[in-house]
């Protein structure tokens, strides 16, 4: 059986000292900061990025250089056979494209694949613990990298943002459209689904907005992932993730709990900063992710 590397980035919400637990490997995530360079879990925590982004700072996002990338691989096929490579989503960021390039090399090629399963943060990690859990059932590289790419479309993730700032901030609505919902309290709901991130409804309130976003998991598993009924808990979990919101993501999980009774909460915790500095603190959000069947 071929000794195989899994490799993610930060995006996928896994630190360093985590993927050292679960056997796996994190590129960090580099962030341009008042001209500043940090990379994400190494010399940025999530308490510092707040901190910046509270204190008006200039942030926005960047891609690991090719030489960190090639750095990497180099260091990983020293001791691996092969590598399966999960970046980010390729219609978030262009890490995918230029790990892909790289990848295309003669000394990577048949030894390097780059998984394009349009995932991000908590979505993002439980693929790593999928291909993590296919290199223990035997699957090579290139079969790993096929499942999960087949498997791209069965999950989505479902956030409430608590203000329009750093939309406005980034460019991505015109300032009137925030002035507007910030005088009417709008709670706007996003979709992370596939490649894209997409206004998916507008909420009045928080509780109007939580509302929103269990009824749009509840039509996911109606629609997309066999059914809601007493089989459910055997096809699909949730996750809960949060932008510096740790107290409401626990008061939100209670709601998630009666809900759904009986659906498993794999994870709860912090949104990866790639999509906090689009969206600001206070946000709360939720996934749903259909079992890849091949890893039970």
């Amino acid at each position: 059986m071929k000794k195989i590397a899994v490799l993610t980035d930060s995006n996928s919400g896994i630190s360093q000292a985590e993927a050292q637990q679960m056997g796996a490997y994190v590129i960090p995530m580099p962030f341009t900061i008042n001209d500043d360079t940090y990379y994400e879990g190494i010399n940025l925590t999530q308490e510092q990025f707040y901190e910046f982004l509270e204190a008006e700072a200039t942030v926005s996002t960047s891609q690991p250089s090719p030489d960190t990338i090639i750095d990497m691989f180099h260091k990983l096929l020293k001791e691996y056979d092969e590598v399966v490579h999960i970046p980010m989503s390729s219609g978030l960021s262009g890490s995918y494209q230029t790990a892909s390039m790289i990848a295309q090399e003669d000394e990577f090629a048949g030894k390097v694949f780059i998984v394009n399963n349009q995932r991000i943060s908590v979505t993002q990690k439980q693929s790593v613990y999928d291909a993590l859990a296919l290199v223990q059932k035997g699957y090579d590289g290139a079969q790993i990298k096929i499942i999960l790419e087949e498997d791209k479309f069965n999950s989505s993730i479902y956030i409430m943002l608590d203000t329009l700032y750093y939309l406005k901030k980034g460019g991505r609505i015109t300032p009137a459209a925030a002035a507007l919902g910030t005088l009417l309290k709008l709670k706007p709901v996003l979709q992370i689904q596939g490649e894209k991130l997409d206004a998916y409804a507008k909420a009045r309130t928080s509780t109007q907005g939580k509302s929103i976003m269990l009824q749009a998991i509840k039509k996911d598993i109606e629609t997309r992932f066999g059914g809601w009924d007493e089989h459910a808990p055997d096809r699909v979990f949730l996750q809960i993730a949060h932008t510096k919101n740790d107290v409401g993501a626990l008061a939100f999980r209670k709601e998630v709990e009666k809900e759904f009774p009986g659906l498993e909460i794999r994870y709860l915790e912090p949104l990866s900063l790639s999509i906090s500095c689009h969206i600001g603190p206070g946000a709360l959000g939720v996934a749903v992710t259909q079992k890849l069947e091949r890893t039970k």
